[in-house]
Parts: structure tokens; C-alpha cells; sequence
């Protein structure tokens, strides 16, 4: 079943946004007017950072395990033809995923899916579009050994690093391991992963109490987001995602190929038929282009996509893909506060590798 998480709390809120937005539009509706306050402050409290993200019990963060896994994230030794590594598709500066429309293996050849953000995952659940990795060991592992993706066996993965002596000293001093194993590979790179997390975005300084780190735009597009626009249905809370899968009506490009999503691994569940799952919205604008096959070009076309309601008509669409009705400067505004998610992070990746 399609599972969308309500914000507590918010009901009062949400009619109150939903009036605003009825109130601005009869006045002029290629006006965004900034809303009040009050008309959103309930749902600022759901936005706020939340705390640390736990640690397998066998897997504690320690300084020397998440500087261990950096490197091996960066370094392209661990795929089949040493020539790409983790960061070549998750790239910090677009986002921690890439430019393409599709990712690219090893091989040269596209994937049919596009390359999804490690950001914030470490409070992430079933991870991949399609949910098959329940934890970011398990999801450590699942591309580099994939033939299509980085193309490296398990055993030549562990031969290739138990030769580098650099890596037996870093594995023994974060693991206190003498033969280095894929399990202890992937624990080690699970752990930078968990620490790939967006810093204060000019969204987070606003809901802290400052009117003036955003535009009267972005305000209004809150407003819609939260209310008309009906995004914050699936795209909740400070990692705005429901961890869960839907169908937003995303057309098959490729009938002899048609990617059924999570619906392949949950078959006889219509509702998660050519479903995906929801993306964290942290970082957005540096991440285009967007959906699970990389068709939609920009936040823009994403937008219009919803406001059409999708543009595939079957029954595992999600209920809450219907028309919208959105104007443009209604569409405008909620690009402006897809804007202010956006952090300046700075990722200094390894210039020099374990020899």
C-alpha cells in the first residue's frame, strides 16, 4: 500500500495555508505574496534538524573508520578496471550524485537508473530507487560488485586490498582486523557515508527565526509545498522524504525494458508497481537532472510533471498524484524554496591513496 506520513500536529496549520493560498490567489495569482507568519510557523518545528543518527552495534563511528572509508569511497582501485570509484556517479559537488541523466558502469555503458544521493542517508531506510538494501553496508557492497556497475568480484575486491599494505595498517588501526574482508570494506564505507550530511541551508537559518534568510518568494513556495502544491504528502521532514515508494506516473520509456521498480522485488502489490522511492529534497538544485531515469531535465519540469498529475495513467498510481492547477508564479515560488535547500558544504576529496 502507498504509505504517506502525515506532519502531527499540522491539520490547523495546514487549513490555514490552504485559506492564504485561496486568499492571494483571488487577489492576483501571477502575484506571489508573502504569507504570514503565523500562517506557517506550526509546521517550521517538523523541519528542524533531527538528532544524531544511530550506529550499528558493530559498527561504532570512530575518527579512524570514517577517514579509512573516505578513502576507499575516492578510491577507483576497488572497481574492476581501476578506473572508477564510489565519488566518480556520487559527486560532492552536484550534489553527491551526477550530471547524467543515467548513471554509467564500467563498461561505458548506461544504467537504467540514475545515480541517487548518499546525502543524509545515515537516517535513511530501505535504500536503492527500489528499497532491495535495508542498511548502507549492505548498500556499500550492492554497486561495486555489480557486473554492470563497478564490476568487482568479492574475492578480487579483498585480494586487491589485503596487497596494498597502506590499507592493512589503516583496516588494523579502525577495525583491528590483520586480513581485511568485503564486510569489513563495506562497514567502513558506510561509516563516511553516514557522515555525508548537508550543513545549515538558508531553509534551516529561516526556520530558526530568521525572516531574512529567505525571499518573499521562497516563503510563498513554502506555503504552496506544504499546502496546494501538496509535496510535503511524501517529501516530509528535514530530509523532506518519506522513505517511502510511489508511482507519480513517471511514462515507460522502454516497453521491452519497463522498470516496474520496487513492484519487481514486492511483486502482486499494486500499488508499489513502477514504484520508486521518494528522494530527499536536501541539495536539490545542484542535482539535476531528476526522477528515477533522469527524464526530467529541471526543478521546473519536475513541477509541471506533478501538476499535470503524471503522465502515465495505470492503477498503481499513487492517490496523490492528481492535477494541481498551479500558476506559474505559484510554480515559480515553489522553485524559489526548492532553492533555499541548498548548504555550501565543502568535501576535500584524497589527493593521495594508500600505496
Amino acid at each position: 500500500m502507498s504509505h504517506v506520513r502525515w506532519i502531527p500536529g499540522a491539520a490547523a496549520a495546514i487549513l490555514a495555508l490552504l485559506a492564504l493560498a485561496g486568499r492571494a490567489e483571488s487577489a492576483d495569482p501571477e502575484r506571489p505574496l508573502p504569507p504570514e507568519r503565523s500562517a506557517y510557523a506550526a509546521l517550521l518545528p517538523a523541519y528542524r534538524p533531527p538528532a544524531p543518527a544511530e550506529h550499528p552495534a558493530d559498527n561504532a563511528l570512530t575518527p579512524e573508520r570514517r577517514a579509512l572509508g573516505k578513502l576507499l569511497f575516492f578510491d577507483p582501485r576497488i572497481s574492476g578496471n581501476g578506473r572508477i570509484a564510489c565519488a566518480t556517479c556520487h559527486v560532492p559537488s552536484h550534489g553527491w550524485s551526477e550530471p547524467r541523466p543515467l548513471a554509467v558502469g564500467a563498461a561505458g555503458h548506461a544504467l537504467p537508473r540514475r545515480t541517487q544521493t548518499v546525502l543524509n542517508t545515515a537516517w535513511a531506510s530501505a535504500l536503492f530507487w527500489d528499497g532491495r538494501a535495508e542498511t548502507l553496508e549492505q548498500q556499500a557492497l550492492g554497486p561495486i560488485e555489480a557486473p554492470g556497475e563497478m564490476n568487482m568480484p568479492i574475492g578480487r575486491l579483498e585480494a586487491t586490498v589485503n596487497a596494498i599494505p597502506g590499507y592493512r595498517a589503516l583496516f588494523r588501526r579502525a577495525y583491528g582486523a590483520d586480513s581485511i574482508t568485503a564486510g569489513t570494506v563495506a562497514r567502513a564505507i558506510a561509516q563516511f557515508e553516514r557522515t555525508v550530511v548537508s550543513g545549515p541551508a538558508p531553509f534551516d537559518r529561516w526556520v530558526a527565526g530568521d525572516e531574512r534568510a529567505v525571499s518573499a518568494e521562497a516563503k510563498r513556495g513554502f506555503v504552496l509545498f506544504n499546502g496546494k502544491a501538496r509535496c510535503a504528502q511524501c517529501h516530509a521532514g528535514w530530509r523532506f522524504t518519506d522513505d517511502s515508494f510511489h508511482d507519480i506516473g513517471v511514462p515507460v520509456r522502454d516497453a521491452a525494458r519497463a522498470d516496474s521498480g520496487r513492484g519487481a522485488l514486492v511483486p502482486g502489490v499494486e500499488a508499489l508497481a513502477f514504484a520508486f522511492k521518494t528522494p530527499t529534497l536536501r541539495q536539490v538544485a545542484e542535482r539535476a537532472p531528476y526522477l528515477h531515469d533522469g527524464s526530467a531535465a529541471t526543478l521546473a519540469a519536475v513541477i509541471d510533471l506533478y501538476d499535470r498529475g503524471g503522465d502515465a495513467r495505470r492503477p498503481s498510481l499513487s492517490p496523490e498524484i492528481r492535477p494541481l492547477g498551479l500558476t506559474a508564479a505559484e510554480k515559480r515560488a515553489l522553485v524559489a524554496f526548492l532553492r533555499t535547500l541548498s548548504s555550501r558544504d565543502t568535501v576535500v576529496a584524497p589527493t593521495h591513496f594508500p600505496r
